[in-house]
């Protein structure tokens, strides 16, 4: 088993309302077993069009995975077009009503209601895998050698049942290689000097690893992915190449374990024994956000402020007005003064601040969209960049701005 399509039903999908998380995280759980997903499919609650796309799926994959359409009423197109499309019928399943009503029982729901019960009718044919965390089961059903899986649409149901039941499952009885990826994080180099300057360390890669390169902020992150029947032997192998490349290009290395910046400016910090605080205004609390999402990160980060109007700046961080009425709100002299009372605020080793124009419009003082100054303060030196991103929609600018940000932190701190 090696190709997998995955199919999203619902048209909450398609119509934009809700984003296809699923997918993202099916498809990433697959690929750590060895499965490629070769295409993904989003389409509606429809006998038809479900039917039609099984059969397009089982022609490209040997693993189909569904998500979403499974209702609580018997009414179901998607366990009807599953019915249809395997010649089979809908039944009531014994272990299934009697794991719902243990489930609704927990949750004080002594009296089971009718359309919940219609959760447990599901196709004769079909293995059911229990969900511990909603009304509707997984379903599996074979065709020929090949197999599917139809599971309900909600993230916080569908993540469980894939990595704690289908994956393993599916690495028992298939005997599935072990898959290890390594991120090498890397600054300070366009991403085709790069691969100009590690050409040969990678062309002479063993056959089983393979290097992806992942742009994101000014940082570069390669992905070295190895796979093999011993994981003990991958992972050997893994740090071997990684140490082949500190001769070519160890000064822009800054991590080669986590992949997430945030992640490994937390490491940094808590080495360091350092603290920091934000000061933001474009970016609209995303680097405490980012900052905070770090487990253990209550050690480090003291705390954070979105001073998004003008006299929030200078009420709260001690701006100074005549800093703003002579070079704007955006400009390199209040995004340092913002830094400083920040630092001043917290009491913290560092602080960082943010101010400019994320759009649509023009900023109140007639800056262009995309321009912004953020200053990044340790102990009593700062440092203030300027960026235009012009190009960047609203929420992308500010998405990009605080992985820059906290990206040049990290190259601060490696030098120090």
């Amino acid at each position: 088993m090696k190709n997998a399509v995955l199919i999203t039903i619902g048209d909450e999908i398609l119509s934009g309302n809700t984003l296809d998380s699923n997918s993202n995280y099916i498809a990433a759980q697959l690929k750590d077993v060895g499965i490629t997903v070769k295409q993904i499919f989003t389409i509606s609650d429809e006998i038809e069009i479900i039917k039609n796309t099984l059969t397009s799926a089982f022609e490209i994959g040997d693993l189909v995975i569904t998500t979403g359409g499974l209702g609580p009423t018997r009414d179901d197109k998607t366990k009807k077009a599953l019915a249809e499309f395997f010649n089979d019928e809908i039944a009531l399943d014994e272990a299934t009503f009697e794991h719902l009503k243990a489930y609704m029982e927990k949750r004080g729901r002594i009296e089971i209601l009718e359309r919940n019960r219609e959760q447990a009718f599901v196709p004769t044919k079909s293995t059911v895998f229990q969900n511990h965390y909603g009304t509707a089961p997984c379903m599996m059903m074979k065709y020929g050698n090949k197999l599917s899986f139809s599971l309900p649409g909600v993230p916080y149901e569908v993540k469980p049942l894939i990595k704690d039941q289908i994956i393993p499952y599916l690495q028992e009885k298939f005997k599935l290689e072990f898959i290890q990826s390594r991120i090498v994080s890397v600054v300070g180099i366009p991403e085709s000097i790069l691969a100009d300057k590690i050409e040969n360390w990678e062309l002479s890669l063993p056959e089983n690893m393979q290097l992806s390169y992942l742009p994101i902020g000014n940082r570069v992150k390669l992905r070295i992915t190895a796979n093999g029947i011993n994981e003990q032997v991958l992972n050997i192998q893994l740090e071997d190449e990684i140490q082949k490349l500190f001769p070519i290009i160890g000064e822009n290395i800054i991590a080669t374990y986590q992949d997430k910046i945030e992640v490994i400016l937390g490491e940094i910090l808590s080495e360091k024994k350092l603290t920091i605080s934000t000061a933001e205004s474009c970016t609209g609390g995303e680097l405490a956000k980012m900052l905070t999402s770090n487990p253990g990160s209550s050690q480090y980060f003291y705390g954070g402020i979105v001073a998004y109007a003008t006299e929030k700046k200078t009420k709260i961080l001690n701006v100074s007005e005549g800093t703003i009425e002579r070079f704007t709100v955006v400009s390199e002299e209040v995004a340092r003064e913002m830094a400083e009372g920040c630092q001043n605020l917290f009491s913290t080793d560092i602080s960082i601040s943010s101010t400019g124009v994320a759009g649509p419009g023009k900023g109140e003082d007639g800056k262009d969209v995309g321009t912004v100054y953020y200053t990044i303060r340790v102990n009593n030196h700062s440092q203030t960049f300027k960026l235009f991103l012009p190009h960047l929609e609203r929420q992308d600018f500010i998405y990009f701005v605080s992985q820059k940000i906290l990206q040049d932190l990290v190259g601060i701190l490696i030098e120090k």
